[in-house]
């Protein structure tokens, strides 16, 4: 085949090597397209080059690296493309070789310098002599490809379709002559894959002595392949997967090779992501080993770990225990131990005691407003903890456990290592199981996060509501299929420490027991300080060290906790926020982080504390403050579009257009001038966008910034409570009690009673209002005292007359929500106050309420809930308020000073103190004679 004189020459990249009748997709970018299209025929569809290997410069030998090869082929350039719409300036050149050729040494006036990292000059060619090999020569060559080509199309280890493609070619081998040997040669040796330095010695040689080297290349190759047979039949599985596992790793060791060779002149922008692993250890299990072997020494997780490595070795890979050993093994290594991994100190190590507690009351104010008696409790703990931290080191006693008189905090001393230690004794902090009792949206969980960053450990929550397999807690064993360790583990492996704060939130939603176990029964063991030293996960199956764990727990109420389970806990009450306090958390926390999550500027909304108010009195009623997140949230929305519509709102850029890309179709075209656009084809439009019209700007309103009361209505809607209902009015037989609700938040409810005529008998109480055994009791309670004392109140005219029977009623009691339940023993002063108004006619005043359970004997006895209770009674406008002597100092501690000051409290013992209160005194006519000691009798 003819070759002109000169070609323009285009180095192929280390490893790629070109032989006649190949084609190959050469990668360019925009320079070298340039280079070529300056130094081809622009009138050639399909020019011709020449494709020369660039050879890379042996370490440490002088010259530039890489150099053209001293050989190539003459190709024709058959397509060149775009790589991908994502990379304008990339392109694929795609080249068919066509014979071999000899470079020449450029002459001194070269006006075609090499492109930079792309060597586009064009220089002198010559043809190789293509002469006829010797039939000889070319039997030799056949006896050897069909032999080869009978083993390829024989091997069990290749699919059918490569199977069928050897025979085929075996086919082409045999029929071919003599002169189209050297190009089935080239197609062979293609197909194979022998080294590179063979295809590179290849371009150098005539046809004879091509066949004679790819004869021998032929038959190493066939000797190889039934030496690797022979040895593959004769081995076991379990030595035919370690002969495979090399022959691949040999593979990839020669693909790595190669992929690094062919990006050495990119630039790698995520090098971290796409990294290849270490190929010399591709199952990890070397990486698994190290893991093993930095457990320290002794340790029962180093025993176990030891065992279970030595079976995994003994099993083969594809067997399904493998994965189950591998998998324990992962779990086993990547958990914090605490002889293998101490906790590291904290970050406030070196802080001196007073700046430490300072720094975290600045903390736990920063992230929360008001809860003063829950941070006063936790900057106790934080004490306690700060003095062991440096304490420590000065303890030398034998290793013993205090218990302190007050709470379940439990101290630990540092041990001496000369006598046995416990497992839980190594730890000098104090441990504190906390549970936060409280409504939603009162803060608990953001506490435990509080308490985390305060001590300078990571923080993990596992929620618990709906749990109902103890294994979620204690794992599953590993006979199962896909068995795994437990939530307290999992958060364990995340925190990466021995010592983090854990998290458990909504412990009063665990299932009850079934025929999965008890979840509730399951954490006894985490939370005992007795115990959860000595932990043990159904997975891991040997003791894990839960004591140096912070545990946290979260729950909305305490009726369907289990005792023992309550029994490990501190209390902690956190109860609902008064509306001074929401108002404040309002402005300093949910407007600013809800105008973020808009994206509305700080300076584009201002709401006055008369708004703020406004939305805590009328638009929510709760204890926690996510309805009031919400409504707020509504406010924002609302004028972030108005500012959005607004003139003065955020002006609309926009975003430039794309450049028009020509693909290239040929290799001329990169300087090619782009046609003319006729003079009637429309223009195209600009990129500014066009100003508003009259009518537009009309529309738009200038935006203002200030919110007011009454555009709440407009925003919001209707308020969900009215102010009317405050203005409750005084009526005979209807006073309002005070209650705690499901979620935990107070509220007032009214107590209303009537009298019916009689039926039956007559003296008979109905109760509606789906109420419980102890409310219903309560009922009975009050009303059997009130007819004894019937003739005292001034009811009756005898002390033996029944009121209900003398008046031939029945009185029917009902609470109001009759779709919710209703229990608890707090109603009975409201009841017995509803039947004395309902019988005398004295009315309650409606800004009167009152709870309170009482005896057969007239006493007064205390409740729970008082703190919810006063500041539902405070957001429903309740002025009085009258409560248990015994909840005096419920009052004092837990009730905000500012509700304190707002409103008036009483304090009975009696009912007959309570009735005084509730009526006002001298409003019933009590008889003479009858006091305080009749009241008690």
């Amino acid at each position: 085949m003819a070759v002109p004189a000169s070609l323009a020459v285009v180095g192929l990249p280390y490893p790629a090597v070109l032989l006649p009748g190949a084609s190959l997709a050469l990668p360019l970018d925009r320079a070298a397209v340039d280079a070529l299209a300056s130094t081809l025929d622009p009138k050639d569809p399909h020019p011709r080059l020449a494709a020369v290997p660039l050879v890379p410069a042996p370490d440490g030998a002088p010259g530039p690296s890489p150099r053209l090869h001293t050989h190539g082929v003459s190709a024709r350039a058959t397509q060149l493309v775009r790589a991908s719409a994502r990379a304008p300036q990339s392109f694929v050149l795609t080249l068919r070789a066509e014979a071999r050729i000899r470079l020449h040494p450029p002459a001194p006036d070269d006006k075609h310098p090499a492109v930079a990292g792309h060597s586009v000059r064009r220089l002198r060619v010559s043809a190789l002599a293509d002469t006829p090999p010797a039939p000889e020569t070319v039997h030799a060559f056949k006896a050897a490809a069909l032999k080869l080509l009978d083993r390829l199309a024989h091997d069990g280890a290749q699919g059918q379709r490569r199977r069928d493609a050897w025979a085929r070619l075996a086919t082409l081998v045999e029929n071919a002559d003599d002169a189209r040997a050297p190009g089935v040669a080239d197609a062979l040796v293609a197909m194979l894959g022998v080294e590179y330095n063979d295809k590179l010695h290849m371009l150098t040689l005539e046809p004879n002595a091509l066949l004679a080297h790819v004869t021998a290349l032929l038959v190493k190759h066939s000797t190889t392949l039934g030496i690797a047979q022979s040895m593959t039949s004769s081995l076991n599985r379990q030595q035919r997967e370690h002969f495979l596992r090399q022959q691949l790793a040999a593979v990839r060791a020669e693909l790595e090779a190669l992929q690094k060779s062919a990006d050495a002149n990119a630039s790698s922008g995520s090098a971290d992501l796409d990294a290849p692993a270490d190929e010399s250890d591709p199952d990890g299990m070397q990486e698994l080993r190290k893991k093993i072997e930095r457990l320290a020494q002794g340790t029962e997780e180093r025993r176990v770990a030891a065992n279970e490595w030595k079976r995994l070795k003994r099993i083969p890979s594809a067997s399904a225990e493998w994965g189950v050993i591998r998998t324990y093994l992962d779990w086993l290594t990547s958990l914090p131990w605490p002889a293998s991994a101490p906790p590291p100190p904290p970050p406030h190590a070196s802080l001196p005691t007073p700046q430490f507690l300072a720094r975290a009351r600045a903390q736990l104010d920063e992230d929360h407003y008001g809860l003063e008696r829950v941070k006063r409790r936790l900057i106790e703990y934080l004490a306690v903890v700060r003095l062991l931290e440096t304490q420590a080191d000065a303890l030398t006693p034998p290793p013993q456990k205090q218990r302190t008189a007050k709470g379940p905090i439990l101290l630990y001393v540092r041990p001496v290592p000369s006598r046995p230690r416990a497992k839980n004794s190594d730890c000098s902090y104090c441990l504190c199981r906390k549970r936060f009792i409280g409504p939603p949206g009162t803060g608990k969980t953001s506490l435990g996060a509080s308490i985390a960053r305060a001590l300078g450990r990571p923080f993990e929550r596992i929620a618990l509501g709906g749990v109902r397999d103890e294994g979620e807690i204690r794992g599953h064993r590993r006979t199962y299929v896909a068995a795994g360790p437990g939530a307290i583990v999992q958060a364990l492996r995340r925190a990466g420490r021995v010592d983090p704060v854990v998290l458990l939130d909504e412990v009063d939603k665990v299932g009850h027991g079934n025929f999965q176990g008890d979840p509730a029964a399951a954490l006894l063991e985490v939370l005992d300080p007795e115990q959860n030293h000595t932990f043990t996960d159904h997975y891991i199956n040997f003791p894990v060290d839960l004591s140096q764990i912070l545990f946290i727990c979260t729950a909305n109420s305490l009726d369907t906790i289990a005792p023992p389970l309550l029994d490990r806990c501190e209390i902690v009450q956190l109860s609902g926020y008064t509306s001074h306090e929401k108002t404040h958390i309002a402005r300093r926390f949910l407007l600013p982080k809800l105008l973020a999550r808009n994206g509305l500027p700080h300076d584009r909304l201002h709401l006055s504390d008369d708004v703020l108010q406004e939305l805590v009195h009328r638009y929510t009623r709760e204890a926690g403050v996510r309805g009031l997140e919400r409504a707020v949230a509504g406010v924002v929305r609302f004028k972030a579009v108005e500012w959005a519509e607004s003139g003065d709102g955020p002006g609309v850029v926009a975003a430039p257009s794309d450049a028009l890309v020509t693909p290239v179709d040929a290799l001329a075209t990169p300087t090619a001038a782009a046609p003319a656009r006729p003079t009637d084809a429309p223009a195209r439009p600009t990129d500014a966008p066009a100003p508003p019209t009259d009518a537009l700007a009309a529309a738009r309103k200038p935006y203002n910034p200030r919110v007011l009361v009454d555009d709440l209505e407009a925003i919001l809607g209707v308020a969900r409570w009215d102010p009317d209902e405050r203005e409750r009015e005084a009526r005979r037989g209807v006073v309002y009690g005070l209650v705690v609700t499901g979620m935990g938040e107070g509220e007032v409810m009214p107590v209303e009673t009537i009298a019916v005529p009689r039926g039956g008998a007559g003296g008979a109480v109905r109760l509606t209002g789906s109420l419980g055994d102890v409310i219903k009791e309560s009922g009975e309670l009050a009303l059997s005292w009130v007819k004894t004392h019937a003739y005292d109140l001034g009811i009756t005219s005898s002390p033996s007359h029944d009121p209900l029977a003398v008046r031939e009623i029945d009185v029917h009691l009902h609470l109001p929500a009759g779709a919710q339940k209703k229990d608890g023993p707090s109603a009975g002063v409201a009841i017995t106050c509803a039947f004395v108004s309902l019988l005398t006619g004295a009315c309650v005043p409606a800004d009167v309420a009152m709870t309170g359970e009482i005896t057969l004997r007239g006493r007064v006895t205390p409740v729970g809930g008082i703190k919810e209770k006063v500041l539902g009674a405070h957001r429903a406008g309740i002025r009085k308020v009258i409560l248990p002597h015994a909840n005096r100092k419920d009052v004092m501690h837990d009730v905000p000073e500012d509700v304190r000051e707002a409103m008036e409290f009483a304090f009975v013992r009696t009912l007959r103190e309570g009735l005084e209160e509730a009526f006002g005194r001298g409003v019933l006519g009590w008889r003479a004679g009858v006091g305080l000691m009749h009241t008690r009798l």
